[in-house]
């Protein structure tokens, strides 16, 4: 499989993956927002029952776990925006900016405590 170093050659590598495997015939938007809730819902389990404090600092084979999950849930996202035809950093920048009109900085921000 080639480098993969950002979105584009993620999502490339994919469309190789499946063809090689003949699943694009399963990788529907349905089936594809259907796993990918299926695997958020996995990261969440690792995290279900865990305080603040051990969220934020993981053991490496938990970790490990928690990155596997990431990344069927980064690779269905892909797929699924691939499928549809929507370039997720263009569907992102486009969110960020009605966010910041949703959710203007408050005027006067309170100062840190020290």
């Amino acid at each position: 499989m080639n480098t993969i170093t950002d979105l584009s050659s993620l999502r490339d590598a994919l469309r190789v993956f499946c063809k090689e495997r003949d699943w694009h015939r399963y990788h529907t938007p349905k089936n594809l927002v259907m796993a990918l809730s299926v695997e958020a819902s996995e990261l969440v389990e690792h995290f279900q029952w865990a305080t603040p404090d051990e969220s934020q600092s993981l053991l490496p084979e938990k970790r490990a776990e928690v990155a596997d999950e990431i990344a069927d849930v980064l690779i269905y996202l892909t797929e699924l925006a691939d499928v549809l035809g929507i370039d997720p950093i263009v569907a992102a920048r486009a969110k960020i900016a009605k966010n910041a009109i949703k959710y203007p900085p408050p005027h006067n921000p309170p100062f840190p405590k020290a």
